[in-house]
């Protein structure tokens, strides 16, 4: 029997969003996250301490009896969708996530792993997985003296280290960080050279290896979430800029040619919404499905979250190609996720892999 995903949002979804949102709204609203992006230190003073813990969304994944909620994907997909609607500057992705997705799959009943992750869950700790952000689920790398591209790594107390050997939890104090220069400023990327650190060995290589697979398949199906986020507040705001701004004593909304762009950037927001559910209810469940559900939910996605940043920023005129505006917040945020964990053109090759569809000659 075919499975038919849950799409739709439960109750306690919509209350865990309502929850995320008002947290956003008083701590990370758009100036906040403009005035600290210039900065050093782009991490809103707080805010982590109030969304992983407060609210408890770093412990979303990891099972009750190791500290955590016990919910799953579904949810975190809320939280994401959130975060990318506000383009928030927190390690939710690659620590709540990714890295955690890593260390369940190595098994935690006891030991360092498990430590590790009631950690995370109680927002007290945060782990990076040391890959470049751009690694594709299913991607074979060879370790490397020095990982670049590793996405909030500046945040981490733990890195997460695939050596020859198997997987490491190294200590960040431990590890020499190099800060690069990235079009998203509010999701830093830094050199991370951990070859002079030991490290705790957590798995030999070939669980490692799987492990890590499992934590950038969770990362980029769930980062459909994040882009799904991203466009919605991309339509949201145009859609009421338009209507507010006059010209020849009408809303600018009002003219047919700028109705049909926003109609169809709502097109490509039903689909989206629908490719990122169905991944997080995938991811969710442990269906047979999730590696081509979330290859179809990035190839999708990626592609809708930039184009709609493209479209708040030129419906929006003079206005919108200023700093002041958070429009090129959420332009920068769509196209550095459009290659993270994968770019769609990389995950359309994964698709075509698995149903065996030829390419085109």
């Amino acid at each position: 029997m075919t499975r038919q995903p849950d799409l739709l949002y439960s109750e306690t979804e919509d209350d865990l969003r309502a929850a995320v949102r008002s947290l956003l709204a008083d701590r990370a609203d758009a100036q906040a996250v403009l005035g600290r992006i210039e900065g050093e230190d782009p991490y809103l003073p707080g805010l982590w301490e109030a969304l992983a813990g407060g609210i408890g969304a770093a412990g979303l994944l990891v099972p009750e009896k190791l500290g955590g909620h016990g919910a799953s994907h579904r949810e975190a997909a809320v939280v994401l969708e959130e975060l990318g609607r506000a383009v928030t500057p927190a390690p939710y992705l690659t620590s709540a996530v990714v890295a955690t997705a890593t260390l369940l799959a190595l098994g935690a009943d006891g030991g360092r792993t498990a430590d590790l992750l009631a950690g995370l869950a109680s927002g007290e700790r945060v782990a990076v997985l040391a890959v470049p952000f751009a690694t594709a689920p299913g991607t074979v790398t060879d370790p490397v003296r020095r990982v670049p591209a590793v996405a909030d790594a500046a945040a981490a107390d733990v890195l997460l280290v695939p050596r020859a050997d198997g997987l490491y939890a190294v200590d960040a104090a431990d590890v020499v960080l190099t800060r690069q220069s990235s079009l998203d400023l509010t999701r830093p990327l830094a050199v991370v050279d951990a070859s002079g650190a030991a490290g705790v060995r957590l798995a030999g290589a070939e669980a490692g290896r799987a492990a890590v697979g499992q934590g950038l398949l969770a990362g980029a199906g769930l980062l459909a979430s994040e882009q799904l986020g991203i466009a919605e507040w991309c339509l949201e705001e145009t859609v009421r800029h338009t209507g507010e701004r006059h010209q020849f004593n009408r809303p600018v909304g009002s003219f047919q040619a700028l109705k049909h762009r926003m109609a169809q950037l709502w097109l490509e927001l039903v689909g989206a919404r629908a490719a990122a559910r169905a991944a997080a209810d995938a991811l969710a469940t442990g269906a047979p499905d999730a590696a081509l559900t979330v290859a179809v939910a990035q190839a999708y996605c990626s592609k809708a979250a930039v184009h709609a940043a493209e479209e708040c920023v030129q419906l929006h005129g003079g206005i919108g190609m200023t700093w002041e505006h958070p429009a090129h917040l959420a332009l920068k945020r769509a196209k550095s996720d459009a290659i993270a964990l994968g770019s769609a053109g990389r995950h359309q090759d994964t698709v075509a892999d698995l149903v065996d569809l030829p390419a085109p000659r």
